[in-house]
């Protein structure tokens, strides 16, 4: 069965109104999506300068660029956060004018960035001294898709704390989509933090980790259960790691009120219920390997006997 363009447009817009799903059908459009990740860009710019950027950087045009870049993300930022405090108006139904709070808002996220950096600069340092692999601090920054992760995480952080809807679940989606790395913006995370390869690593919403904490691949901080659903929203649901623990990979430690002591080494694959206390160390018993021998003259390849 074949269809006109028209009778394929009046289907669709059918769906439309059944379904729902419009992005703010005659109102103020939602954060954009593609304007988000283009003002990120710009950011890591303005955290690590000349690392995310195409020419070389010199000393004589330092503070022009980076006025030019900030006066750009102010004007850009100011408008999607403004598109997000009339997403949250829509909710209480206000109308006060949200623009003067929109320009007070991006202008201390901004002031913040000072800040920001010093933190990401002990992340880098962290991955540096932490990884045999490395070769260079700069390599570390340029390279390596944990340190885009945590200061992308650390910049939707600052915008979380603010109570600006949207724009930092954005960022954070955004980082895990290019690094692997799943870091909800909510998360409060001590200095010179590291995860180790990245992938496949999620630190849930209420998550409190410590400083010189270093994570490794597929670590869940997650959250014992959902059922209860939004009754669950605002509560500490993710665990708590306190200074210089480590945690091997695949291992995931689950709930709210669990806290890793001081100290603490969590080895690969736990599955962790309980708190442990400082300088603790946590393995799985050893499992039953079956040690395979190979053949002194296999029939074909991959020919093993027990």
């Amino acid at each position: 069965m074949s269809f006109t363009v028209t009778q394929l447009t009046n289907r669709l817009i059918a769906s439309y109104a059944k379904a729902g799903g419009i992005n703010h059908l005659d109102g103020t459009n939602l954060p954009s999506k593609t304007a988000i990740q283009a003002i990120t860009c710009s950011l890591l710019r303005l955290v690590f300068p000349g690392f995310f950027d195409d020419k070389p950087l010199h000393s004589s045009e330092l503070k022009v660029e980076t006025a030019t870049l900030m006066d750009e993300v102010q004007g850009r930022l100011e408008d999607e956060i403004y598109k997000s405090l009339e997403y949250r108006r829509g909710e209480t139904e206000g109308d006060e004018d949200l623009r003067p709070r929109a320009r007070e808002l991006t202008n201390e996220f901004l002031s913040r960035l000072p800040d920001v950096r010093e933190l990401l600069q002990t992340d880098a340092e962290a991955a540096y001294n932490g990884d045999p692999a490395a070769l260079s601090k700069e390599e570390v920054i340029v390279a390596y898709p944990f340190i885009e992760a945590i200061a992308i995480h650390r910049l939707a952080h600052e915008l979380y704390r603010e109570d600006v809807a949207l724009i930092p679940r954005i960022m954070a989606e955004w980082a895990h989509s290019r690094t692997g790395l799943d870091i909800h913006p909510g998360a409060k995370i001590g200095s010179h933090f590291f995860v180790d390869h990245c992938t496949g690593t999620v630190i849930g919403e209420s998550s409190e980790i410590g400083n010189h904490v270093k994570l490794y691949q597929g670590v869940g901080l997650v959250a014992k259960s959902l059922a209860a659903g939004q009754a669950l929203r605002g509560k500490k649901r993710h665990p708590t790691l306190e200074d210089n623990v480590t945690i091997y990979a695949g291992a995931t430690i689950v709930g709210g009120d669990v806290v890793i002591g001081k100290g603490s080494t969590i080895g690969a694959s736990v599955f962790l219920l309980h708190s442990v206390a400082p300088n603790s160390l946590v393995v799985c018993n050893e499992p039953d390997i079956k040690v395979m021998e190979k053949r002194k003259k296999p029939t074909h390849d991959g020919d093993f006997q027990i």
